[in-house]
């Protein structure tokens, strides 16, 4: 798959955008619009990237991805069932349907990490990182803890799993003389 991205992790994505790019031509009454819609398509996937401006890790389950995926190719499908378009209203179709894309899948993977913050303790579901489409997981540490039991389970987890842990340079030896609960879950989502 081309670039790197978001949609383009999701199976049929070099399928249905080589069918978009490649029936551009014919969606437009004014060549103008021609060139710049082809590279609207072409650039999709490292466009994608640019925009979604998080500052954890760009990871998406597979439930989501598919759900975004749906949505755009919809919404893509129906704009290439129309004949032809007048002058500028294809490309600034495809820009909406862009940054709705990335709208989506920023709320998807903010989302996902909100669900996980949901569970009690040390809690890990599986992604497919966007940098480059291969499975990964994230890992998170969730506040709802309903008992002073349940709270000291997950703290121990927590203090076990860093410790087993050797890549979290936030929690070296300078660091753990003020550690706190809220560093230590911080420290989680960077990784």
């Amino acid at each position: 798959t081309p670039g790197v991205g978001r949609l383009h992790c999701h199976d049929n994505f070099s399928e249905k955008f080589s069918f978009y790019r490649h029936h551009v031509n014919l969606k437009s009454w004014w060549v103008g619009d021609i060139p710049v819609s082809g590279a609207l398509l072409t650039d999709w996937s490292e466009d994608t990237m640019r925009e979604l401006h998080l500052a954890i890790p760009a990871e998406i389950t597979q439930d989501k991805l598919n759900q975004v995926a749906e949505a755009v190719y919809q919404r893509m499908d129906q704009l290439y069932q129309g004949k032809m378009y007048f002058p500028g209203y294809f490309p600034n179709e495809l820009r909406s349907i862009f940054r709705d894309q990335v709208h989506l899948i920023q709320n998807a993977i903010i989302e996902s990490r909100i669900d996980c913050q949901r569970h009690c303790g040390i809690f890990q579901y599986e992604t497919i990182s966007c940098n480059n489409c291969t499975d990964s997981h994230v890992i998170c540490f969730g506040y709802n803890c309903e008992s002073s039991a349940q709270w000291e389970t997950a703290v121990l987890g927590l203090l076990s799993y860093i410790l087993i842990s050797p890549s979290f340079t936030c929690l070296e030896p300078q660091h753990l003389a003020n550690l706190t609960l809220e560093n230590a879950s911080e420290c989680l989502t960077q990784h």
